[in-house]
């Protein structure tokens, strides 16, 4: 941290009393259902009389001027050194300082400013700092490469990055001539003298900070519920990144649903292991728990399961966020690693991401106690949209059931997968587990309100007064959803549509089996057939009489619906929040195009520490 920043000792901490769990969501689940609604949850947040809300106040502000202030807001694990720390008092004083200083450096309402950092304490500041200060966040990946740093950058016309030397040095300064709308670049790791030409250090931007802060003035600026707070961008199959915005009052949805999903409330000690650099890491590892008053850790060290460990047991963690990948990289280390340690103030463990396989769910009653609750959102959707809530009996597989105040629905397939849309009108699927589109009904507070400079997409992206997700699912009698693919990932073979999760989680049953990931191949005959690419556990070999032992096995599982080919793939692609990328896995087998790769995992990626990212099932 740069001189201005507050160094508090970890034994200066105030210590925090464990607060009982309230009544589970899902003992009410039908009847608040019924009476929710969001304009009724309004009243939950500090809107000031005039109707303007502002994301960091939510989140930080009004916690600081109330009984929170002395409670630890953020707590930043280090891979090696002591621990630092920031109570929401403090918070609250040190992004004021960056708000004041984003403003004395020419930043205006709706300019767009950009972390490409690490998780350190100069990410947190400059996100809520930038709300603070009228503008709109966007993160970037670390580990991204140059490409799709520069493509970020030049499609949010960003006016400010804020990075260390090296990103700088590597990612950006060989394209800076390509970014005229970049005027700012702000180092965090460099004084005066060791700053690359044409950029500032943290510090001396936080000194113009100070020298235009006045602590009896309010620093936060008046924005309005509709006006852009974020950007995040998603890629797509092909072309360029999505740039998806979101508005100030997608706070509300973050505090709804952070609070119904993950059951927080203060004196929780929260972990969510989304990298901020994506979406989840936004939206549940900073905004979200933090205007539940939580006491959010972050840790900066790569995955290692024994760490991992040691983090839930020695810091008492609470609530345990975090993606399918990472489950999957504990379950290889073993339930024995597990039971070296114990968790007794753990209460929930939450998946994010892509879909939970079963067999996850039914690990974390081994490794943890309890089963794992999956959730189910999108990037676009930008918080928790269905959710195995606390206390509800977990059906391993389904992604649960809709958050009050989220209407869902399945809708009629076309040819293509996609919902039929004729004469501008849906047709929606009343019966219990028939498969088709799953769609929102717009109307939640953190929908996403454009893909920015792109108005054809965005209206493809309604039918008929309904969100299209993309994903295909079914819901049961009992209104809990279950997730059978992506409609452009649906296989059609022999008349049958096969969802690749459902073969994936079958496969992934057989003891020798880490991971698959699961394509459609074209086949004269049935249209396509169901090829698998199977990651294997240590101690396994990729032999044929295991490939035809694989085959088997399927069958006997899934029947005809089985795969026909396997092929063995111990570096399978992932995006980098984690997801196996089945479309570069048929492109590759197919010859075809691959498509924008600037999310794709690189071998020195981690992804279990980055996963949870997108925030798409």
């Amino acid at each position: 941290m740069a001189d201005l920043a507050l160094q508090r000792s970890v034994g200066e901490r105030r210590p925090i009393e464990h607060v009982p769990a309230l009544a589970p969501l899902i003992g009410d689940y039908d009847h608040r259902r019924r009476t929710f609604s969001w304009e009724r949850a309004r009243h939950w947040l500090d809107i000031d009389g005039a109707g303007r809300l502002n994301m960091a106040h939510e989140a930080v502000d009004r916690h600081a001027a109330g009984p929170l202030a002395d409670v630890v807001a953020i707590r930043f694990l280090e891979k090696a050194g002591p621990t630092f720390e920031l109570t929401y008092a403090e918070l609250k004083h040190q992004s004021d300082l960056t708000a004041a200083a984003l403003r004395r450096l020419g930043v205006l309402p709706h300019d767009v400013v950009c972390t490409l950092l690490p998780r350190m304490p100069e990410l947190y500041l400059t996100v809520l700092g930038t709300l603070k200060a009228g503008g709109v966040y966007c993160p970037l990946f670390p580990a991204f490469g140059p490409e799709p740093v520069r493509e970020r950058l030049a499609l949010g016309r960003a006016r400010v990055l804020v990075t260390d030397r090296l990103s700088y040095t590597r990612k950006v300064e060989p394209h800076r001539a390509e970014l005229p709308n970049l005027e700012h670049v702000i180092i965090t790791d460099s004084d005066e003298r060791g700053c690359p030409r044409g950029t500032i250090p943290w510090s001396r931007l936080l000194m113009g900070g100070a020298a235009a802060y006045h602590p009896k003035e309010n620093v936060v600026a008046p924005t309005w519920p509709s006006d852009p707070a974020l950007l995040h961008f998603t890629s797509g199959t092909t072309g360029k990144p999505k740039g998806a915005v979101h508005v100030h009052e997608a706070i509300l949805a973050h505090h709804v649903t952070a609070e119904f999903a993950l059951d927080l409330r203060p004196g929780d000690i929260y972990w969510c292991t989304a990298d901020p650099g994506w979406v989840t890491g936004t939206s549940y590892g900073i905004l979200g728990p933090l205007s539940c008053g939580v006491t959010v850790v972050t840790d900066s060290a790569d995955f290692d399961a024994r760490r991992w460990y040691r983090i839930l047991q020695d810091e008492r963690i609470t609530v345990f966020y975090t993606a399918p990948t990472a489950l999957r990289m504990l379950m290889r280390s073993g339930a024995d690693l597990a039971r070296e340690f114990s968790f007794p103030a753990l209460r929930h463990v939450v998946s994010v991401g892509e879909p939970l396989n079963p067999e996850a769910v039914v690990w974390g009653l081994e490794a943890f106690g309890m089963p794992v609750h999956d959730t189910w959102w999108q990037t676009e959707t930008g918080a928790i949209m269905v959710s195995n809530f606390p206390g509800m009996p977990v059906r391993p597989g389904s992604m649960g059931r809709p958050v009050p105040g989220v209407d869902v629905a399945v809708l009629a397939q076309g040819d293509d997968g996609r919902a039929a849309v004729v004469d501008g009108r849906v047709q929606v699927l009343t019966g219990p587990d028939e498969v088709g589109e799953l769609a929102l009904r717009p109307g939640w507070p953190s929908m996403f309100r454009a893909y920015l400079d792109d108005p054809d997409r965005y209206a493809r992206a309604f039918a008929d007064g309904w969100y299209l997700t993309g994903d295909l699912a079914r819901i049961d009698a009992d209104g809990y959803v279950w997730f059978i693919g992506r409609a452009d990932d649906v296989i059609k073979s022999a008349g049958h549509l096969i969802g690749p999760f459902e073969v994936e989680s079958a496969l992934m049953e057989h003891p020798a089996v880490a991971e698959v990931g699961v394509i459609g191949k074209p086949d004269p005959l049935a249209g396509e057939i169901v090829k698998a690419f199977v990651t294997l556990k240590v101690g396994h070999e990729p032999t044929p009489a295991l490939a035809r032992e694989l085959i088997s096995f399927g069958r006997h599982r899934l029947g005809s619906v089985a795969p026909r080919e396997i092929a063995f793939d111990q570096a399978l692609p992932h995006t980098r929040s984690g997801k196996v990328m089945r479309r570069l896995l048929k492109a590759r087998e197919l010859g075809l195009p691959e498509g924008d790769l600037s999310t794709v995992e690189t071998p020195s990626t981690q992804p279990a520490g980055d996963a949870a990212g997108e925030g798409s099932s």
